[in-house]
């Protein structure tokens, strides 16, 4: 009897213990996983900030952006947390009167200061880019482009943030910057190693876009090229970024952007005009008035001179197809190319290649005519929906859009029909238009060149490839998880045949 209870009480103490022991090991397999739930848990963001001032030809827009401090090399951490338009027109036109620059750039800069921490104000840097419209100023007077720019340094310096300078960007600069934004967007310089792509090269190249960037005084054309030895020297860029080479045609066509284009065409129009002239490019019933003084502060355009004339009227007609040939003529009359081939004036274009970004001005002038979707209408469909607008009377183009300022509804005949004409110069035919994608913004940052410019100054890309994790973090949560679980099974079999060995073998044999 005693043997019966002394095995009883075994037996019950074995089980207590199992219980106990399964129970503990159960409740380290929750600790195991709360630990590594807690330990790959992203920690609060320590950002940090920049601003930079894309100071243009016809506006100046501040842009502010944010990234964690402890990320600051991996790509697409760069996000544009604010955008202010500075009242006005461009820096180049406050040059007679440089006293109103301070007072222009006053609420964009006290936006920012209210924006970002004020801990974080002596640690922000600031960068000023000037681009095509003082470039003009600088070829015109370059005494006074110096004034202009040493205001604007005075006047961002009284802000307490970290001014790192203003300059004026070059052409080449404006283009190279354009394409570092919108391929950095894209995710295109890096590589991202997943689960279903572990056996590609080390060597492999993400496919880039090109960049069309349209401005008010110039445009550019930028992509990659990496045949260095056929580009002209003023129209290669090198990129050394995460490891990988990227060899860059670009140009910048200064007077080619939409407001100088415009004025170019319309100086070579009204040396033949006696003062009034019947311009095919603007709606039919729109009148303008032009002092001829216009066309002597551009360094792009004519000089005119109308007897006993100071100004010039300007009658539209409303005809796409004339306004398009008027525009071809005027502009880009033929011009020898030295080169395999060129786009105009004689520059060198090589082939292009692949899917393009177009933003800035191309942009707003396709998304008003209704051309930004998907799916690019085809060249009859273009031309049909152009030549009905442009043939629409200029009350009627009013009433239809009366919340648009009229400058630029008056233009966007000139606009659209200048685009096209322009993409044409740039080998963009029937075959290849479907690959222009008119873009604004991605992920809540707007396109431009300010970015990548930003980038750039504050060595945010690195040359090589950063270090990242073997596995990313739901990858290594979900494998903890399921192991522990596996753990926690095999366990509870064992637990199973230490209690029942004889119903185990029973089953095995």
């Amino acid at each position: 009897m005693e043997e019966i209870e002394g095995s009883g009480l075994k037996r019950f103490c074995s089980k207590n213990i199992l219980v106990i022991l399964g129970f503990t090991f159960i409740m380290a397999v929750i600790a195991l996983i709360t630990v590594g739930l807690t330990q790959n848990r992203p920690l609060p963001e320590n950002l940090k900030y920049g601003i930079v001032l894309d100071a243009g030809s016809s506006h100046t827009s501040l842009y502010i952006y944010s990234w964690p401090a402890e990320k600051e090399n991996n790509t697409g951490v760069v996000h544009q947390i604010d955008e202010c338009r500075v009242k006005g027109p461009g820096i180049s036109s406050y040059a007679s009167k440089l006293n109103e620059i301070d007072k222009s750039l006053e609420e964009c800069m006290e936006r920012a200061r209210s924006v970002i921490p004020q801990s974080q104000h002596e640690e922000t840097p600031v960068h000023l880019g000037a681009t095509a419209g003082m470039r003009l100023l600088r070829m015109k007077d370059k005494w006074m482009s110096n004034r202009v720019m040493d205001t604007v340094i005075n006047s961002l310096n009284k802000y307490p943030f970290d001014f790192q300078g203003a300059k004026i960007i070059s052409g080449r600069d404006e283009g190279a910057f354009g394409w570092v934004t919108i391929n950095y967007m894209l995710g295109k310089f890096t590589q991202t190693l997943s689960w279903f792509n572990l056996n590609l090269k080390g060597n492999t190249i993400p496919t880039t876009y090109g960049a069309l960037d349209l401005g008010g005084a110039s445009t550019q054309i930028t992509f990659v090229h990496n045949q260095p030895f056929e580009l002209p020297a003023e129209n290669r860029v090198h990129f050394q970024l995460y490891g990988k080479t990227y060899i860059l045609f670009t140009h910048s066509f200064l007077c080619y952007g939409k407001d100088q284009a415009l004025l170019k065409k319309l100086s070579f129009d009204a040396k033949k005009s006696r003062g009034l002239l019947k311009d095919p490019c603007f709606h039919p019933g729109y009148k303008r008035v032009m002092a001829l003084m216009e066309f002597f502060e551009s360094p792009c355009t004519e000089r005119v001179r109308l007897l006993g004339k100071d100004f010039l009227e300007i009658r539209g007609t409303g005809n796409y197809q004339l306004c398009k040939k008027n525009i071809e003529n005027r502009l880009f009359r033929n011009s020898t190319c030295i080169y395999t081939q060129c786009a105009f004036n004689g520059t060198f274009l090589p082939p292009i290649k692949g899917h393009f970004g177009a933003f800035s001005a191309y942009y707003y002038v396709m998304d008003f005519l209704n051309f930004t979707s998907e799916e690019l209408p085809s060249e009859n469909e273009v031309t049909q929906i152009m030549n009905t607008f442009c043939a629409l009377p200029w009350d009627k183009v009013k009433g239809r859009y009366n919340n648009t300022k009229e400058k630029y509804l008056s233009e966007y005949c000139f606009a659209g029909t200048y685009i096209f004409v322009l993409l044409n110069k740039f080998h963009f035919t029937e075959a290849n238009w479907k690959n222009i994608h008119f873009v604004d913004q991605m992920d809540g940052n707007s396109i431009g060149w300010s970015l990548g410019y930003m980038l750039n100054l504050t060595n945010m890309i690195p040359p090589e490839q950063p270090l990242v994790p073997p596995l990313p973090h739901s990858t290594y949560v979900f494998l903890v998880i399921v192991f522990s679980l596996i753990l926690v099974m095999v366990v509870i079999t064992a637990v199973f045949i230490f209690l029942k060995p004889s119903f185990f073998w029973k089953d095995m044999a």
